[in-house]
């Protein structure tokens, strides 16, 4: 049948857009259905129907894999907070300076895995526990990751690793996370270090280590009485 002279022709997109807005269109004309095909990427031909039915087969198999990993996410996030439950409420309960640096690296190097966990205190009279530099030694060899109170993740300068981790441990570290102890004055820093350069990225989230050095910073006050904050 010829197309009548007044009747405009349709270009595909203008077919595609029309059937977009109805896709309702095949229902209850299965004969049409039968009668069209959709070129295949093996270059066979292929039902309309049988067509639709292998792109939801493959938007299934994408949704599963994405649910897959939202609930992988989910677990490691609740195993991240249990973790972290557990290592707060040791850091409330300790009754000494003792106490809180072992529940600090033990629960960092074990429950966590961290390799490399260095907690760096300030102060110019310093009690005989834990690792204590001043705040001018401080200043001037990691002034930069102090400033404005954010932890810092990514690969940091030698002379930043060395002054963290001392020892060999700073050779060996590719990537570090630097969380500041500051509660109504500077205290201190926290640093984990991996041997992985991409480990801790700058983009890494850092809830987890700002709430943990969060409660040191508010608990060191009351363990160390002569303790004055830097700032």
């Amino acid at each position: 049948m010829s197309r009548p002279a007044d009747v405009p022709e349709l270009d595909a997109e203008q077919v595609a857009a029309w059937l977009a807005a109805h896709p309702q269109f095949f229902a209850g004309r299965d004969a049409l259905l039968a009668d069209l095909y959709v070129p295949h990427e093996a270059g066979h031909a292929v039902s309309l129907v049988a067509r639709q039915l292998c792109l939801l087969r493959e938007r299934n198999h994408e949704l599963r894999a994405r649910l897959t990993q939202l609930m992988d996410i989910a677990r490691d996030n609740d195993r991240l907070f249990e973790r972290t439950r557990r290592l707060i409420i040791q850091l409330l309960d300790a009754d000494s300076l003792e106490e809180l640096v072992a529940a600090v690296e033990d629960s960092l190097r074990h429950d966590f895995q961290v390799p490399f966990v260095s907690l760096l205190l300030f102060s110019d009279n310093p009690p005989n526990v834990g690792r204590w530099v001043s705040p001018q030694q401080a200043q001037q060899a990691v002034g930069a990751l102090l400033a404005g109170n954010k932890t810092v993740c990514g690969v940091l300068r030698a002379e930043e690793l060395a002054f963290l981790f001392p020892g060999e441990a700073g050779s060996q570290i590719g990537s570090a996370a630097v969380a500041v102890l500051d509660h109504q004055g500077l205290h201190g820093v926290l640093a984990l270090g991996s041997p992985d350069p991409q480990h801790y990225k700058s983009s890494l989230g850092t809830v987890f280590l700002g709430h943990v050095a969060e409660i040191i910073a508010r608990v060191l006050p009351d363990l160390v009485p002569t303790l004055r904050p830097v700032r």
